[in-house]
């Protein structure tokens, strides 16, 4: 897995994963790219018709081609551009499916399949599904998040200090920097909701007992007036 890279806008970091996805395209090394939702997938979609990159889509709205799209992302110049949580539980081959052993070599030595993922997920667990669909069972490849400043979960829980210190060194915004600041701001936020959820799902089951509480009672009372009657 490679660093975070981090943009200050989220139009600079769409347009560095434009350019890195051509790369690796020109190149042939296929390439998985996980989105957060449907408008984000369609958006990112766009730019690369724009573009004139050539890719398939995966998402709800294409969910009955979902097997046959996410099999073919191991595929020599592939790019696939799916939401999170689509395909799972389908293997990708590298060289494509059915396996093609020369076209397996060849994506091998280009370095395998490249999994981006454009934005942290809420979920570390969601994350991790994604990075684990690159180099699976030994085969080459790797993974790597484009993150930005505007991203929902960097937003919400704080990144002003960060953005404020890009502006002073007048970093563009298509340009990334590795920082372990923001790296430790990624992980305090999915504490954070990770923290928030377990406590919800918590308050819910105590609710639940209350309720059933309730519920014995009122049954009860009904079986005693029935009895008299």
């Amino acid at each position: 897995d490679l660093a975070d890279r981090v943009y200050k806008t989220e139009k600079g970091k769409f347009e560095a994963l434009v350019r890195e996805i051509k790369e690796r395209q020109i190149k042939g090394q296929p390439v998985l790219v996980g989105t957060t939702s449907i408008e984000k997938n369609e958006y990112l979609g766009k730019l690369l018709d724009r573009e004139g990159i050539p890719h398939q889509i995966l998402n709800a709205k294409h969910h009955q081609r979902e097997g046959e799209i996410i099999a073919q992302a191991g595929k020599l110049g592939a790019v696939t551009v799916a939401t999170n949580m689509a395909g799972r539980g389908v293997d990708i081959i590298l060289g494509g499916n059915p396996p093609d052993e020369k076209g397996a070599k060849e994506v091998v030595e280009l370095g395998g399949l490249q999994v981006i993922g454009t934005e942290r997920h809420e979920a570390r667990r969601i994350d991790n599904q994604l990075r684990g669909r690159s180099g699976r069972q030994g085969d080459s490849g790797c993974s790597q998040f484009f993150v930005s400043l505007e991203d929902d979960l960097l937003r919400i829980f704080g990144s002003e200090r960060i953005k404020s210190l890009m502006n002073v060194l007048k970093i563009p915004e298509d340009q990334p920097i590795e920082a372990n600041l923001v790296s430790e701001a990624i992980e305090s936020a999915q504490s954070k909701i990770e923290g928030m959820n377990f406590d919800l799902r918590k308050h819910i089951l105590e609710y639940d007992d209350v309720m059933n509480k309730h519920r014995e009672v009122i049954y009860k009372k009904r079986r005693e007036i029935l009895e008299k009657a």
